[in-house]
């Protein structure tokens, strides 16, 4: 589903900010590797399953996650997306799952089941708070990945304004933030978050920026501009409109 990267300019974006972010990792950046990694014969039937919506293949290659790389997944809820990270980043690498204990209570029996895999040998679950979310020892990252989860702390007590200012901290110069939501309409901002679990593009934009990030590429894989918008994200009766967009912390 959705359609491939938006060419010229897009695409040269995306080369430079895979070589800006971390050279050693352009090898580890292509797509057919994490077509691959995709279709590990142990990966289980339900992420399978969410393979179909999410194009995990894309996405990873869009953050240029790489070998020996260090990774914050913000919101990483039952670990999916926490998983393909830690099997693209390797033995020599290091995930950071991060999640507030709130949510954990919900999701901690599907999380503990996927810690059991050998994959999941360099994560480190972290339980804390979306506006404190790492140790003090966690820093100098490479990534921080942000999956369909901002728009939740929007009716959480999260102050984002400091969220995004720890994540931006806790980030290399250089490093990457690579953000996916899902998209609401213009003007509605983060009134629809609890009811259709949806974020107004420019806003989350406008809150990102603000704590000093560039924009250094977005993609259109998730894009489905027939999407109207206008009801909750959970049993669509066409594909949900969603943008993924990539931020620097400037050198």
């Amino acid at each position: 589903m959705g359609s491939l990267y938006r060419p010229g300019v897009l695409g040269l974006f995306v080369s430079l900010a895979i070589f800006a972010g971390n050279a050693a990792s352009a090898e580890g950046a292509k797509p057919s590797d994490f077509e691959a990694l995709v279709a590990s014969p142990d990966r289980s039937d339900a992420d399978r399953q969410t393979d179909q919506r999410r194009q995990p293949a894309r996405m990873l290659a869009f953050t240029g996650v790489g070998n020996g790389m260090k990774v914050l997944d913000m919101g990483a809820g039952a670990g999916y997306s926490t998983e393909l990270l830690a099997r693209a980043v390797g033995t020599g690498g290091v995930v950071y799952a991060q999640e507030s204990a709130a949510v954990m209570e919900r999701v901690k029996d599907k999380f503990d089941i996927r810690a059991q895999n050998p994959a999941m040998k360099n994560v480190v679950h972290v339980i804390r708070n979306y506006d404190d979310p790492l140790p003090p020892e966690a820093k100098g990252l490479d990534l921080i990945t942000f999956f369909f989860a901002y728009h939740d702390v929007t009716y959480m007590p999260v102050d984002r304004a400091e969220m995004n200012k720890k994540m931006f901290a806790a980030l290399k110069p250089g490093g990457f933030l690579v953000i996916a939501d899902h998209s609401a309409r213009p003007g509605d901002g983060t009134s629809v978050s609890k009811t259709f679990h949806r974020i107004e593009e420019s806003t989350l934009r406008q809150e990102i920026e603000a704590a000093g990030f560039k924009l250094a590429a977005e993609a259109d894989f998730l894009r489905h501009p027939e999407d109207p918008r206008d009801a909750a994200v959970f049993r669509p009766q066409i594909p949900v409109d969603e943008f993924v967009l990539k931020y620097q912390k400037p050198l």
